[in-house]
């Protein structure tokens, strides 16, 4: 498994915690910072599989 697979999932889930966070404080930045960090870390894992499919792995 790719280190980028790794992290973006970490990232994914560090951004429904934050969205979630954001949510219950009725904090809308919060709330979209982590809709952001979650887009974001869906890209790393793509990222991440391509470049193991590219590996062969």
């Amino acid at each position: 498994m790719d280190k980028d697979r790794v992290e973006g999932v970490a990232t994914n889930m560090g951004g429904k915690i934050k969205e979630g966070a954001g949510k219950l404080t009725s904090d809308e930045k919060m709330r979209r910072d982590g809709v952001m960090d979650q887009v974001k870390g869906k890209i790393q894992n793509v990222v991440g599989g391509i470049k193991d499919t590219l590996k062969g792995k």
